[in-house]
């Protein structure tokens, strides 16, 4: 526990470049030896402090409101990078896992496959629903959802709930179902 703080903490304050198992070492009270028992690399212990931080924002809640669970797939990864550690630690990853396949692969295989998978259950529920069409692609609707918030982050503009509703209902623009025909008499 203490190693994944140190990580943590070290994450925070600086940058990938400058985070070092010595450093993390010395913030723990430990061996570098203790730490390269448990994890192979600084990659490695990077990631778990990635999917350590990012698993308690990624779930959204079954409310039977389809444009509520669409709310909280945005919000939540909102509230993440905003709220708490996992915003200064995802900063400071940002462009190690673009380009390094030791962080990026291990991250896109568990933190972004469980956010895909979680926005495709809302999908599914709001096709089931009748509220989003049959076709509605859930790998778009992530994309859709959760990219205009990571897309800020590294670019800049304000994460407030009024752009998080905004992209909503762009989302629902685009895949809400079709309203019934009225009935013939």
């Amino acid at each position: 526990r203490r190693i994944l703080d140190a990580a943590r903490e070290l994450l925070t304050e600086g940058s990938y470049a400058d985070f070092r198992m010595e450093h993390v070492a010395a913030r723990a009270g430990v061996g570098k030896a203790a730490i390269y028992r448990r994890w192979s690399s600084k990659q490695a212990l990077a990631q778990e402090v990635l999917v350590e931080l990012a698993a308690p924002h990624i779930a959204v809640a079954e409310t039977g409101d389809t444009r509520e669970e669409l709310l909280a797939a945005v919000v939540n990864p909102m509230r993440a990078v905003t709220e708490t550690p996992f915003g200064p630690v995802i900063r400071s990853l940002m462009s190690q896992i673009a380009t390094d396949p030791k962080l990026g692969d291990p991250f896109r295989a568990t933190v972004v496959q469980a956010r895909r998978a979680e926005v495709a259950r809302v999908i599914e529920r709001g096709i089931a629903r009748g509220d989003l069409r049959p076709d509605a692609d859930p790998s778009i609707a992530t994309e859709l959802l959760v990219g205009p918030v990571y897309f800020r982050v590294m670019f800049g503009g304000e994460l407030t709930l009024d752009f998080a509703n905004r992209v909503v209902e762009a989302v629902l623009s685009g895949f809400a179902a079709e309203p019934a025909a009225p009935a013939r008499s």
